[in-house]
């Protein structure tokens, strides 16, 4: 049996839409919310349960945000990614609340992450300093 040239990268792009699509349903349903200020509300108020941060964002930015106590954290989808699921060009922080929802998008996402390479840390364009 052959395997089709590509089928993991298809597998990837699907897997991607998926967890895009969680998120924008946890969104519409204010499960989750996207920003800095929002997500560390949010982590401020116990409410969250899943942590999400771009893997192309500043590592300055992200390390003032910490994996809610007992939560989990995610950091292996993109910004413009992200930004798809709260119909921005890019997010760097997104929370989520505990419930059904947020397990869905953990298990959906270490499907991705198993399919996923490093990017090498390059980060996105809103959070880069000017050197």
């Amino acid at each position: 049996m052959k395997v089709p040239e590509g089928l993991a990268d298809w597998v990837e792009q699907l897997l991607t839409k998926r967890v895009v699509e969680l998120l924008s349903l946890g969104r519409k349903g204010g499960h989750a919310v996207a920003g800095f200020e929002k997500v560390k509300d949010m982590l401020m108020r116990d409410e969250a349960e899943v942590l999400i941060q771009a893997s192309d964002g500043s590592g300055r930015g992200k390390s003032k945000l910490s994996t809610p106590e007992g939560g989990r954290f995610i950091g292996w989808l993109t910004a413009d990614e992200l930004g798809q699921a709260f119909n921005r060009e890019k997010v760097i922080h997104v929370a989520l609340a505990a419930g059904g929802l947020a397990r869905r998008v953990v298990e959906e996402a270490a499907r991705l992450k198993g399919l996923r390479a490093e990017d090498g840390g390059k980060t996105a364009g809103k959070d880069r300093r000017a050197t």
